[in-house]
């Protein structure tokens, strides 16, 4: 019926439009190109039996937060059958794949296919998307070589491991006219959004003025610990400035928008070395940094951590507006968190739990099921939900690449500042024109 429609358009629907509505006939023209193209999407998807297909997902890269992943899809099944199937597995470690595989099966009753490299899985493989949860050095190179087949992807944070590996990604997925969503979990969680609504729709703290995000505490160097990827910066792409701090930089444009400049010092006061087949290696990440960020909206944030506090530690996070506070009570990476409070000029406090029922009571039908389906709230069961959607729906996803580089390239401001040793300007950071820090990553990968 749907292919009916589509062949009979320029004898109904084209004359119809023309002679009751007199359209142009090039506004006709794009007009049929899109009915066609909406209409191919969703025959493409229908199976013999006339049903849609469920959106056909694969996950590359299958250790560390893949496993959060691999939770994520297997809940959306159970919640909304048909709606998603897992069907490959691949990481380099064949093992590891082969482990992910079988826990699909265990809740499915069918078993992915496994690979142990992207090229053979692309050949062999039918597939609508990728979750893509390699070391970040990896996540452009699988990501472009999805794309190019005609696969849409959901990349870890950072984006990149560098802007220009991120810039690539997006240009990758404009010129294939596929989907590049960033995986962001944390700024999709009911405190986040009601943090985000009770500053700039509620206006609960007045004018936005500065915040504070500090940590300090003591990490003794242990250089029998065992080296991992992140330690080497042409794989990790930098410490945790870019790590955990990519979600932190990603809920800082949520709430205040973009950045205008950076200036910051990044450092190693400790000796740093770990174990790497048996020899002593550097570790090769910062324990230290202090980040003054400027927002085009007039904020003025400072990020400070260091894990090279003797004697004394802290963790502080406050946000300050002209009519109160929100008062956090987490990490400087991850909130504002459940256990947050907003303390108002007159000595009022509020619980985020208070407030978290209130913006979620401000909701209509529509957006409830739209930020939080099936009353889902975790963030990254919401992150693939939303991967999912955006492909069997053929919209764009709520965080594509662009917001993905966007935040990471406020990490990359951080470090191109302490490079540089002055303030940097975040858009010529966005451009790529600033890559002091970022050179020798982007020549390892020939970026």
């Amino acid at each position: 019926m749907i292919v009916k429609i589509v062949s009979d358009f320029s004898i109904i629907v084209k004359p119809l439009i023309i002679r009751e509505c007199l359209w142009p006939e090039c506004l006709c023209n794009l007009l049929k190109k899109r009915i066609c193209g909406i209409v191919t999407h969703y025959t493409d998807r229908l199976t013999k039996k006339g049903k849609i297909m469920a959106v056909q997902i694969a996950i590359i890269g299958c250790g560390g937060m893949a496993n959060g992943h691999l939770n994520a899809y297997l809940t959306i099944h159970q919640a909304e059958p048909g709606k998603v199937e897992l069907v490959a597995m691949c990481d380099e470690v064949e093992e590891r794949a082969d482990q992910f595989a079988e826990r699909v099966k265990e809740v499915t009753g069918k078993k992915p296919a496994v690979f142990n490299d992207t090229d053979t899985m692309l050949a062999t493989a039918d597939l609508d998307g990728a979750d893509i949860c390699t070391s970040h050095a990896h996540h452009h190179i699988n990501a472009i070589k999805c794309l190019n087949n005609g696969v849409n992807v959901m990349v870890e944070k950072p984006m990149g491991v560098t802007v220009k590996a991120s810039h690539a990604i997006i240009n990758a997925a404009k010129a294939n006219n596929k989907i590049a969503a960033t995986a962001e979990n944390i700024r999709r969680m009911p405190s986040r959004r009601t943090a985000e609504w009770l500053m700039n729709e509620k206006q609960m703290l007045g004018d936005l003025w500065t915040f504070s995000a500090q940590h300090a505490s003591y990490r003794a160097p242990n250089p029998e610990s065992d080296w991992h990827w992140r330690l080497d910066l042409t794989l990790g792409g930098g410490g945790m400035v870019m790590d955990s701090g990519a979600h932190y930089c990603d809920t800082l444009r949520y709430l205040f928008g973009d950045p205008s400049t950076v200036y910051a010092r990044v450092c190693q006061f400790e000796d740093l070395r770990v174990t790497k087949a048996g020899e002593i290696v550097k570790n090769e990440q910062e324990d230290t940094w202090v980040a003054t960020i400027n927002f085009k909206s007039g904020v003025i944030g400072l990020w400070t951590c260091t894990w090279a506090a003797i004697g004394h530690g802290f963790n502080h996070v406050v946000y300050y507006g002209s009519e109160g506070c929100l008062l956090d009570d987490g990490d400087i990476f991850h909130g504002p968190f459940d256990g947050a409070e907003v303390i108002l000029k007159d000595g009022t406090r509020h619980s985020m739990e208070s407030l978290i029922a209130e913006y979620m009571a401000s909701l209509s039908d529509e957006e409830k099921s739209r930020l939080f389906p099936h009353n889902f709230t975790d963030g990254v069961v919401l992150e693939c939900y939303d991967f999912v959607d955006a492909i069997a729906n053929n919209r764009p996803p709520e965080l594509d690449a662009e917001v993905g580089l966007r935040a990471k390239s406020i990490c990359e401001a951080i470090y191109e500042s302490n490079a540089c040793g002055q303030a940097v300007d975040y858009e010529e950071v966005v451009a790529g024109n600033i890559e002091v820090y970022q050179k020798p990553i982007n020549e390892r990968w020939g970026l």
